[in-house]
Order: C-alpha cells, then structure tokens, then sequence
C-alpha cells in the first residue's frame, strides 16, 4: 500500500498562491504610503489618518458575513474572479480623489470587494488542498499574505520616496489586474446551488468558532498598528531607513512558515498557537520599550515568526469544525476576526499616538495579545476539542 503524500503544489494551488499575493501586495503597498501623505502632504491629525486607514475595514465587516454564505451557495471561481476584477478596478480611484473624505470612500468600496475576494480564493484554496496537508498548504497559503503585507510596504516606501503616491497606485493597479489574469487560469468546477434556511445566524456566522475568532481578532490588533504605522514609529523614535523593518518580519514569516503548517498536521494545533501568542506578547512588549535600533529589527523578525506561526494553526481552528459546504462561511468568520482586530488596532495606534505616543500604542498591543491567550486557553481551546470534525 502506497503512503506517499499527495501533491500539493499543482496547478490550481499555485494559481491560488499567485493570485492571493498578488492582491495582497498591491492593497497593502497604500498602508504605509497613505499615513505619509495624508500627514505630510496634507497636514492630517494622526486619529483622523487611522480612520482613513480603517475605512476598508467597515466595508469588509458589511461584506465578509454575506460573502460567506455566497461562496457556500454559488460557483466559486466565478464569483472570485469578478471581485477580483472589481477589486483592481477601484485602484482607479485614487488618481482622481483629492479629499480625505473621496479617499474614504474609495477604500470603503475597495474593502468591500476585498472582503468578496479573500473568501472566495481562501475557500478555493481549502478546496484544493489535500486534506491530509490542509494544515501545511494553507501555512504556504497563508505566507503569500504574509510576505505580502511585509514586502509590499517596503516596494511603496521607496516608490513614494522617488515618485510621489499616484506612482504607488499605479504600480498597484497593474499588479492587481495580473492577478485577475491568475484567476483566470485556475481550473475548478461549478458548484451546485445549495438551500438554506431563510433566517439563520450561521448562515453568515460560523457560530462553532466565535471564540476562534475572538482570540485572533484581540492578537490582530498589533497587526493593525504595524502595517499602518511602522515606518512614522520608527521616525518618531529616530531609527535609520524603518522601511527595513518589514523585510526583516518578512524573514520571520518565511522561516516559520516552514515548519508551523507541518505541525498543525501533526495534532500540535493547540501549542503551535499559544506559542505563537507568548511571542506576541514579548516582542510587542519589547518594541514597545525599547527605542534602538537593534531592538527595532530584532523585533521585527520576531514578530513575523510570531505571526507566520500562527495564521495555519488559526485557520484550522475554523476550518476543522466545518463541514465541506460551510467552508466559505468559516473562511468568513476567519478573515472578519483578523480584519477587525486589524481595523481596531489602526483607530486605536491613531487615538492613542494623539495623546501619548506609538510606544505606548504598542503596549496596548501586547496587552490585546495576553487578553487574546486568557481567550484561547479559557474559551477557544475548548471549543474546538468539542466541536472539531475529524474527517473533513
């Protein structure tokens, strides 16, 4: 009896990698611009600057429940493709907006057909993953956002830096509409229309994996205050070319992505995530306290070890109490508890810097994650071990 594995790397599971970075790359190159120019060019307070940063959070949260039950119920690579399109088409916008309040608006829609994208190419993704390295090929999955969010900004920065901001959103317009291209070139079958009850919480909630999603969204909060604000926190504490701080968190995700799927594979769910969760703690602990520029990087590859870790073990915390036609909706629930503690943690980094500083914001960071581990160990972790399916 044969007891090799099989393949993960396919075409499909490439093209969804492809695609899912290439989206991500393209968003997240406006986080650490749009702080920049809104403050500089503009003369915008820091609180106002974290509500332009979380109005595409607000359009997620209005999209991410319904986009769930859509994926269920409609064929999935279709549905993924037009929010793709219409994701990269919004890029358009922000040539042509002059206001704080346009900007808004724009990423209000951009987040929307965001939150539509990310649920149908991470329920696709699910889909062609083997199971028996479900854990280990949403770990790569999950890299592709990771190294995403950590080398886009670094792109931006130094594009900005030469160029201005409308330079930036071209570069990221025409690298979203190569991703649509990837989209296009995944092979996946139509899905039967499926019933549902007509009123029905779970139908856009995975109501199993409310404490899952309580405990990510409390260690996505630092998350939020990183991506948006990074690069004026190492200006504010006079550290040399802060750019740099996200290839080296880039360094963390890979190298931990390595190993963190293989052992969610393994049954090690459970300590892989609160491992993860202490690191948080520390290292947000630290980059908060100390203001060189050793414990700056230091900290950077900390913190995308911790992270890199922990994005596989979440998701199948999710994922695991599912049945196959839930998937979109626990997919759903997944990004919607890491897109809220995203979006908090940018209107909190903002509110608080007004009044103290970005030291003191990121403390609040790491007090999010040590509420986000009482979660998990008390509510999370007992949750899952009752309702956990085996064979899905």
């Amino acid at each position: 009896m044969s007891t090799a594995k099989p393949i993960l790397w396919n075409r499909n599971f490439i093209q969804c990698c492809t695609s899912y970075f290439l989206m991500n790359f393209a968003f997240y190159m406006l986080m650490p611009t749009i702080p920049v120019y809104l403050v500089e060019e503009l003369g915008i307070e820091p609180a106002q600057v974290g509500m332009v940063l979380s109005s595409y959070t607000l359009g997620l949260m209005l999209v991410r429940p319904f986009s769930g039950y859509l994926v269920d119920c409609l064929s999935r690579k279709p549905l993924y493709f037009f929010a793709f399109l219409s994701f990269a088409t919004m890029f358009g916008g922000y040539l042509f907006v002059t206001s704080v309040l346009a900007i808004m608006l724009v990423r209000f829609i951009q987040g929307g057909f965001m939150g539509l994208t990310s649920v149908s190419g991470n329920t696709i993704a699910v889909d062609v993953i083997p199971s028996q390295r479900r854990g280990e090929g949403m770990g790569f999955y999950g890299l592709t956002i990771n190294m995403a969010m950590s080398l886009s900004p670094l792109v931006a920065v130094a594009i900005y830096n030469s160029s201005g901001f409308h330079p930036v959103v071209v570069t990221g317009l025409c690298i979203a509409f190569i991703g649509v291209g990837s989209v296009a070139m995944i092979r996946y079958p139509k899905c039967q229309t499926i019933s549902r009850p007509p009123f029905s919480l779970d139908r856009f909630i995975l109501v199993k994996a409310l404490w899952a999603g309580l405990a990510y969204m409390l260690s996505a909060i630092p998350y939020g205050m990183i991506i948006s604000f990074v690069v004026l926190y190492g200006k504010e504490i006079d550290i040399e070319n802060p750019g740099y701080f996200f290839i080296f968190m880039a360094i963390g995700v890979g190298a931990a992505r390595l190993i963190s799927g293989k052992l969610v594979d393994r049954g090690k769910i459970h300590i892989v995530s609160v491992t993860a969760i202490l690191s948080l703690i520390l290292s947000f602990t630290v980059f908060g306290l100390l203001h060189t520029e050793t414990a700056f990087f230091a900290c950077a590859l900390a913190i995308g070890i911790s992270f890199g870790v922990s994005v596989p073990a979440f998701q199948m915390l999710f994922v695991n109490v599912a049945s196959h036609n839930r998937r979109g909706t626990a997919t759903s629930t997944y990004l919607t508890s890491f897109d809220l503690g995203v979006g908090i943690g940018m209107l909190s980094a903002g509110f608080i810097s007004s009044h103290y500083n970005l030291g003191m914001a990121y403390l609040f960071g790491a007090f999010s994650c040590f509420l986000s581990l009482f979660v998990y160990i008390f509510f999370a972790k007992p949750a899952y071990d009752r309702d956990k399916i085996d064979a899905n």
